[in-house]
């Protein structure tokens, strides 16, 4: 079913997502423009690295031109390829699996918990051949995965941990930042995360010589000590340097937009608790060390917030509805083995209860809490309530 559009010009209209550029971002982008540094080399590529490392508290972060490309480079810096098995969660979007698929080695599946909707650990070690050279841990929605149980399971059997942590910037567990909790982690930048340069991405890690070959490599491999000797296969995989001043503005004022996003997230919290759904619990999923009872493990981003409908509910019907209010919402991904490249006759339970039943609603920073509770309303007027 395609929804029918509504006139989204409206000032009433309340769309998923907008990003907030009040910041810096006009002036750092008219000094590209002023300068002439507008491709992939300037101070503002630099200055977002510097800064981004700096918060999340890793040794090397390494700025690309979109998310998706992020995970390639890892994937294939690490020497994943034909022959090799990576497990990646089936709820997930749909780049954790292609950019597998791209490096030539094999996309295994595993189910997710019913909790906080991430990969679930047990499905993991089950899943485990000879062949494993990985494990993608993917952060959705601004939770984080069981780190702690998937470190071990990788130590144990001597993986590689990759983060994906395309919607979880800002994300932390027990007050580490992700993307610091893995052997590299990748994120996103796109127009609707939590910070934005519109399209772009980032590469983490502690490792001075897969950072090395990461920078090599999104580079067309080229030395860099040698100028147009390509040292090894690469790719043009650089952000530019107006992508980056967009970022570093906006990098500015990521803890007022995470406070803000937090806030959101509390609030349709409390006005959605009457209506019969069920809501991502980002701790609940993260195993529970003694000492730590009784306070969050994991602090959310609540980058887009996401819940699941009642089973009996029709979702397209709900949010055409909604969209008839001026309220877009949109689905969560629909799980990889289901999808025609990717089609197996196996059955995930939760992963395929979690996507048929989900949906998003507007998470956007400067969104009202008058506007969550038009929202919160429109939800409960489609669910008959």
């Amino acid at each position: 079913m395609i929804l029918n559009t509504v006139n989204e010009s409206s000032e009433d209209f309340i769309p998923v997502y907008q990003p907030d550029l009040s910041g810096n971002e006009k002036k750092y982008v008219e000094e590209c423009l002023d300068t002439g540094w507008i491709s992939s080399i300037g101070r503002f590529v630099a200055d977002f690295e510097t800064e981004l490392a700096r918060r999340l508290n890793v040794k090397h972060a390494i700025a690309v031109s979109n998310g998706t490309v992020a995970l390639h480079l890892a994937l294939h810096c690490l020497d994943i390829g034909p022959g090799d098995e990576v497990i990646v969660p089936t709820f997930t979007y749909i780049a954790s699996v292609n950019t597998i698929a791209q490096t030539g080695a094999k996309p295994v599946f595993v189910d997710c918990c019913s909790s906080d909707w991430l990969v679930d650990v047990k499905d993991v070690e089950r899943k485990i051949t000879p062949s494993t050279k990985a494990i993608m841990a993917v952060h959705l929605y601004g939770a984080i995965c069981d780190m702690d149980r998937l470190r071990d399971c990788a130590d144990r059997h001597g993986l590689v941990l990759i983060e994906d942590c395309a919607e979880a910037l800002g994300s932390t567990l027990d007050g580490r930042s992700c993307g610091g909790l893995g052997r590299v982690g990748t994120f996103s930048f796109f127009g609707n995360k939590t910070l934005t340069t519109g399209e772009g991405g980032l590469v983490t890690t502690d490792d001075d010589a897969l950072a090395e070959r990461m920078r090599r490599v999104k580079g067309q491999g080229q030395s860099a000590h040698k100028r147009y000797w390509h040292v090894e296969l690469g790719f043009n995989y650089r952000m530019t340097n107006i992508c980056a001043a967009i970022g570093l503005a906006q990098l500015e004022r990521l803890d007022d937009i995470l406070e803000r996003k937090r806030g959101i997230g509390a609030a349709y919290r409390q006005e959605l608790g009457i209506l019969p759904v069920d809501l991502q619990q980002p701790d609940v999923g993260v195993k529970r060390s003694e000492g730590y009872f009784g306070w969050l493990r994991v602090k959310s981003s609540e980058w887009l917030f996401s819940l699941l409908l009642p089973r009996e509910s029709d979702r397209e019907a709900v949010m055409q509805s909604m969209l008839n209010d001026g309220v877009e919402t949109r689905p969560v991904f629909y799980c990889a083995h289901q999808l025609p490249m990717y089609e197996q006759d196996v059955i995930y339970p939760v992963s395929e209860d979690v996507s048929r039943r989900g949906i998003s609603l507007p998470s956007y920073p400067s969104l009202s809490h008058a506007q969550v509770a038009k929202v919160t309303r429109s939800l409960a007027k489609a669910l008959g309530q």
